[in-house]
């Protein structure tokens, strides 16, 4: 949302009566427990997954394949059906979402991190030396094709998982040095970060103490806003095949080794890829929320 857009969406709210903004600000709160609870759900598979599912989830058994789940017609055994070389579906799906919530636990605080040293450090340089050298390096990645170059590290790595939240991180922490850099541009002009300088603080200092308390917003938006962007390219490059090693189950994995069975068992593929869906599509809505709710110029309630 552009500064007009929120300027003019925050009057139209201002000119409500009190009572009428209070319930549209308990509506958006409450349109954001769905998202909320796939969310922890997805937390907790990834944290559990072994007492959820506590079979292998790499166990085959040839007699059981392409089962349909229970509410097609399968057995009880196997409640949300097989894949094709009688893998289980349902403890697949549960320990692929601990794969996607370990790259997520590393990735997005690690680029987070990263990131917004960058971005503190060129914003603070303003237009020296050291914040050409590193925004040129942002440019220059940002310029390359984000997927392309992931593929090719992919490709030209062993899969693992650590490889991939590796490709991950260097991807990823590009869009905080730059939101971050723009944002202590303009903190850096304000009264009290000048008045720091005057009374004979440091650059250290005051990035620390001064700068990086009031970046801790946008920090928090843009990891919750990359969620859903880490779960989607672990899932990619693990479809394309360059991504964690054959025997990992992953959502990704699991879509592209059903592919050629979709359209007489559908469960393969689209059991996973709604899986995939409601995690990405959740990490969006609560991302959106926390802006609105962390961003002063975008809370309509007054």
């Amino acid at each position: 949302m552009s500064d007009i857009a929120a300027a003019s969406a925050a009057a139209a709210e201002a000119a409500l009566p009190p009572a009428r903004r209070r319930v549209r600000f308990r509506r958006r709160h409450l349109y954001v427990a769905p998202p909320l609870l796939i969310l922890l759900l997805f937390v907790v598979f990834g944290v559990f997954a072994p007492l959820i599912a506590p079979g292998d989830p790499g166990d085959i058994d040839l007699y059981a394949r392409l089962q349909p789940p229970v509410f097609d017609g399968g057995e009880s055994n196997h409640w949300l059906g097989t894949d094709n070389i009688g893998r289980d579906i349902w403890n697949r799906i549960v320990h692929g979402a601990r794969v996607s919530l370990l790259v997520v636990a590393v990735v997005v605080p690690g680029a987070a991190v990263f990131g917004t040293a960058v971005g503190l450090i060129a914003g603070w340089r303003g237009g020296g030396v050291v914040s050409g050298i590193l925004m040129r390096y942002v440019d220059v990645q940002l310029a390359l094709p984000a997927l392309l170059f992931a593929v090719l590290l992919g490709a030209t790595l062993q899969p693992s998982v650590w490889n991939v939240i590796g490709i991950l991180l260097i991807w990823t922490w590009t869009a905080y040095a730059r939101l971050i850099r723009a944002e202590v541009l303009s903190l850096k002009e304000r009264d009290f970060v000048i008045a720091s300088r005057a009374l004979g603080g440091g650059s250290w200092w005051i990035m620390r103490k001064q700068l990086l308390p009031n970046l801790v917003n946008i920090v928090v938006v843009i990891a919750t806003l990359e969620i859903p962007i880490v779960i989607v390219a672990e899932a990619g490059l693990s479809f394309l095949g360059v991504g964690t090693p054959v025997e990992q189950a992953t959502w990704g994995r699991m879509v592209t080794e059903g592919r050629p069975y979709m359209l007489h068992a559908w469960w393969v593929v689209w059991l996973p890829g709604l899986a995939l869906l409601l995690v990405a599509l959740s990490g969006n809505l609560v991302g959106d929320w926390l802006r609105d709710l962390l961003d002063p110029r975008l809370r309509h309630v007054g």
